[in-house]
């Protein structure tokens, strides 16, 4: 039961870098200019006649209204009179940004109902992990980490919010996401009573490590090159075949790096083959690679097909994801060679 809800709860977590990665392709990320409600909603509004002040209306403590393109935010619960009363509300301090997209603002709300979501599960997943404490203290100990760096996700995802998409901040959000990935993908890894026959080989558990370190730093250039075209999409509009016409230091530092990083791949991939070592994942591995090279160029070559933003980023993240996960094979072949 414990297993399954690892498995469920890296599926959710997948889910929301898969809704993340939707928001940044449609500008979504201030559809939500406050945290955690949303225009001081629980439920968003669909119209921005919602968000006008309204005569002889309930407001409660928190609502959000757009008054003169600033948030007013109401200070307690009160009937409006016909007027409007600046006694009754007070003005957003986070930010200055004050624009309602209905779109932009469902697509990062069901964003946050994933997070939510996600959220729920790690922490059932912790609550049952609580029957492994006799067994294996550290999956009960690491399983509860899991629900304390969910919230701290969840609080990134709110400075985010407040800095109104700083590049840095987005950053730190994608990295803290791949955090979590490893440590449930570690979960499930010790967790598991299984023990397949893979031969221990000191160069390519080194080699590995590198792979996976690499993936790391490539998906974190990914995020700034993501935010330079974000900046171009400002200044230019829907202009996609100028988006990258004239690409800064870091978009050739992204591209000639991914060279690197498959080359470091196709060389474990051959190696598991050739010695036979059986980290049989090496084909997911450049199975994805080659994927992620494929949106990569669409991007360039195609002005920027639908979905292959999102699809590039995600797939990404699974490469880290399964390159992890081989990480931790090479790790245990090694331990029990010592052993042995």
């Amino acid at each position: 039961m414990y297993r399954k809800s690892v498995k469920i709860s890296l599926v959710l977590v997948y889910l929301v870098i898969i809704a993340g990665a939707v928001v940044r392709m449609t500008g979504s990320g201030m559809g939500c200019p406050d945290w955690p409600k949303c225009f001081g909603y629980y439920i968003p509004p669909t119209e921005e006649s919602e968000l006008q002040f309204q005569p002889n209306r309930e407001y409660e403590k928190g609502q959000v209204i757009i008054v003169d393109k600033s948030l007013k935010v109401a200070v307690s619960d009160f009937t409006s009179d016909v007027n409007y009363s600046e006694a009754n509300w007070e003005t957003y301090t986070k930010h200055d940004y004050a624009i309602f997209n209905p779109a932009h603002t469902w697509v990062e709300y069901i964003n946050r109902l994933a997070g939510a979501l996600a959220g729920f599960a790690v922490l059932a997943m912790a609550v049952l992990s609580i029957g492994w404490w006799t067994r294996k203290k550290r999956v009960t100990l690491l399983s509860w980490l899991s629900v304390f760096l969910m919230g701290f996700q969840a609080w990134l995802g709110a400075t985010v919010v407040y800095s109104v998409l700083s590049p840095v901040k987005i950053t730190m959000h994608m990295v803290m996401a791949l955090v979590i990935v490893a440590l449930l993908i570690y979960l499930l890894f010790i967790s598991d009573k299984k023990k397949p026959h893979q031969t221990y080989h000191p160069g390519f558990k080194n080699l590995m490590i590198l792979a996976v370190g690499l993936t790391l730093i490539q998906v974190i250039l990914g995020t700034q090159v993501r935010q330079f075209v974000d900046e171009q999409i400002k200044a230019l509009g829907e202009a996609k075949d100028l988006w990258l016409a004239t690409p800064d230091f870091k978009f050739y530092v992204h591209r000639s790096f991914s060279i690197l990083v498959f080359l470091i791949n196709a060389m474990l991939w051959w190696r598991n083959r050739k010695i036979k070592l059986g980290f049989n994942k090496t084909n997911w591995v450049m199975s994805l690679l080659l994927l992620e090279i494929i949106t990569g160029i669409a991007m360039f070559n195609f002005d920027f097909p639908f979905l292959s933003q999102p699809l590039h980023l995600v797939i990404a993240s699974v490469l880290f994801g399964v390159q992890f996960y081989l990480l931790m094979e090479t790790a245990r072949a090694s331990k029990t060679f010592k052993t042995s």
